[in-house]
């Protein structure tokens, strides 16, 4: 297996938030039509990486709790339903253009790290989220998830 990596995925809490990832337990992480987004979970996770779970689009924007990846990237079904606003008509369920994963809940946090907390911390300021704010899915390093986690006063699980 290989080492886990770390990831920070973005949400919109009106749209599907922490607390919604929490009563389904595991979700699809559907929707996303950006390639560079696409191509990282296409590319680059695997089961068992976690993501920071980041509520986007509110004030204040912040990171709420962490998520695990739990499947193989397959394609995502939106992009084939002519009634999803997710629909792709150039897209064919023999050479799909989108793909997803699957993601878990692990924790909520007791108190969100928001975006202004981050840049608080030297450490963090090189985090991908600064750089590629448009990305709904960004890299995020050990060090910075393990600093995170400590900023949230929670415990690895």
């Amino acid at each position: 297996m290989s080492e886990r990596q770390y990831w920070l995925m973005k949400s919109e809490p009106y749209a599907y938030s922490i607390d919604d990832l929490e009563r389904d337990g595991q979700i699809r992480w559907s929707g996303i039509r950006n390639y560079e987004a696409r191509n990282t979970m296409r590319d680059d996770m695997n089961i068992g990486d976690r993501a920071l779970f980041y509520h986007s689009n509110v004030k204040p924007p912040a990171i709420v709790g962490v998520m695990e990846v739990c499947s193989e990237p397959y394609p995502d079904p939106l992009q084939f339903d002519p009634d999803s606003k997710y629909f792709d008509e150039k897209s064919s369920e023999s050479d799909p253009r989108w793909q997803l994963v699957d993601v878990k809940f692990v924790q909520k946090f007791d108190e969100p790290v928001t975006r202004n907390e981050l840049k608080e911390h030297d450490d963090l300021l090189e985090m991908q989220l600064f750089k590629r704010n448009r990305l709904s899915i960004t890299e995020v390093r050990e060090e910075e998830y393990k600093k995170i986690l400590k900023l949230a006063g929670a415990e690895e699980v």
